[in-house]
């Protein structure tokens, strides 16, 4: 806020080129956007994509006209480790589909996870058959994303940062720092960067 009336897409890369991490977990961005953070990267769709090129086009130009109509995906940036594996997951189809997305990377995996808002007991219905689905896949280390709970304590999973509804898990370490950082007019979420033990 306010609109902008434009793209913010050469914004957002810019902020995620300059903040110091080796992966990140993004929710509710346009598809269009990570192929443009020059990383390595493993999205998933989820909601509002039936019409995408026409709504990318008309976002493109200005994402104020459909807002998140434009189209989504959640997204896993990953820089200087190989992802080794991709794996997706649907949460839910209705009210609009959620979907839980990982990436192997050689400590184990990192999942990424965008739950229903409301009601919290959805939310946390979700979180917690994603971190289900996520052991299945194999060892996991890092479970985290838009969760929409604000005190949000899952079995088997150690809490190690978060800001509001955004927390970050992992399944045995710590987290040795944690900061909030400034996004200026590019989100309605601040970022948590967090580093591991």
């Amino acid at each position: 806020m306010p609109p902008s009336g434009r793209s913010l897409a050469r914004e957002f890369a810019a902020a995620l080129t300059a903040w110091e991490w080796d992966v990140a977990l993004l929710q509710e961005v346009p598809p269009w956007f990570p192929p443009r953070f020059g990383t390595d990267f493993r999205m998933q769709l989820t909601s509002r994509n039936q019409l995408l090129p026409l709504t990318r086009a008309i976002s493109v130009r200005n994402p104020d006209l459909l807002k998140s109509w434009g189209g989504g995906c959640n997204a896993i940036l990953v820089r200087g480790l190989p992802i080794l594996d991709h794996r997706s997951a649907r949460l839910r189809r209705l009210p609009e589909g959620r979907w839980v997305h990982g990436v192997l990377l050689p400590d184990g995996w990192v999942v990424n996870v965008h739950a229903q808002n409301r009601p919290e007991a959805a939310a946390r219905a979700d979180c917690e058959r994603a971190a289900e689905i996520a052991r299945g896949w194999g060892p996991l280390v890092v479970f985290g994303g838009d969760v929409n709970l604000r005190a949000p304590r899952f079995d088997g999973l150690r809490h190690v940062a978060g800001n509001h509804v955004d927390h970050l898990f992992t399944t045995g370490r710590d987290g040795v720092r944690a900061e909030v950082l400034d996004r200026g007019p590019l989100s309605d979420h601040p970022p948590v960067a967090v580093t591991l033990a």
